[in-house]
């Protein structure tokens, strides 16, 4: 049987240890407003399906926001949240902890 542990930072290493995620915020961020498309004509050879799946999962979590636009052919931007952002700046210490012990 699989222990689950009250952990927080188990918690978002469980969602962002995940194939894509960090990459998919990686675009995002770098960006600030990114379309579908966009998302996926960066990071290929990820699937459509996979991306989805990751944008929802983000969006779920409250880390990403998704924006859609009554317009035809329909129109949908993702941009981080305040979350999203707090999030960028861990992966700033994370890195220059990175850089400074390896």
């Amino acid at each position: 049987m699989e222990e689950k542990f009250d952990c927080p930072a188990q918690q978002v290493l469980d969602l962002l240890g995940q194939k894509w995620t960090l990459m998919i915020l990686r675009v995002i961020n770098q960006n600030k407003v990114q379309r579908f498309n966009e998302i996926y004509k960066a990071l290929k050879p990820i699937s459509p399906k996979t991306l989805s799946v990751r944008l929802e999962e983000l969006e779920k979590k409250h880390i990403i926001s998704k924006k859609v636009y009554n317009e035809i052919p329909p129109k949908v931007e993702y941009t981080l949240t305040k979350e999203g952002n707090e999030l960028i700046e861990c992966f700033k210490h994370i890195d220059k902890w990175v850089k400074k012990w390896k």
